[in-house]
């Protein structure tokens, strides 16, 4: 029978933890207490939320930060102050797990644009859609970089937390929402 026609049977469940455990414990020769503060420095570098963002609209420094990322640069969490002009955006607000969103595109360079995230429980805003097609916006917010797909501008608006401390806000035509 072909390989691709054969049943598999699942593993064991003893198998299935010692799996588990082999890829959480340190490498053979570590002593665990070394191991553990060894995680928890490189724990405390990346939890390190940072504390500016440029004063003024820095494009270039959003898309350096993207680029760095694509090209598989060490990935975090990066404050940013970017403007552009409104490509397109969802017209209907939608409810997720952490509050009610609505989401727009903003054009950085005439080949590159970003998803905005705008968290409307935390802003102080109208009623979405308050942004239109061709508006012109200047945002300030936390670039995430998931995947190349997965990316986008978060944390838009006046609220900060454990792990953003950077107050966002979206700026548009002139009119800002925090």
């Amino acid at each position: 029978m072909p390989d691709h026609m054969m049943k598999t049977r699942p593993l064991p469940l003893r198998r299935l933890l010692a799996a588990g455990l082999a890829l959480c414990l340190p490498a053979i020769g570590t002593p665990l207490a070394q191991a553990r503060e060894g995680w928890h420095s490189a724990w405390q570098e990346r939890a390190a939320p940072p504390s500016q963002v440029a004063a003024t609209c820095d494009n270039a420094g959003f898309l350096a930060a993207q680029n760095n990322f694509e090209q598989g640069g060490p990935k975090g969490d990066t404050p940013v102050h970017i403007c552009g002009t409104v490509l397109t955006l969802a017209p209907v607000a939608k409810k997720t797990r952490s509050g009610v969103h609505g989401y727009f595109y903003v054009a950085v360079t005439p080949t590159i644009s970003i998803r905005v995230v705008a968290n409307l429980d935390e802003m102080r805003a109208p009623a979405w859609p308050w942004v239109a097609k061709g508006d012109h916006v200047e945002v300030i917010g936390r670039y995430y970089y998931d995947s190349y797909r997965r990316q986008g501008i978060d944390w838009t608006h006046h609220g900060t937390g454990r792990s953003w401390s950077i107050p966002g806000s979206v700026t548009v035509n002139g009119t800002r929402y925090d």
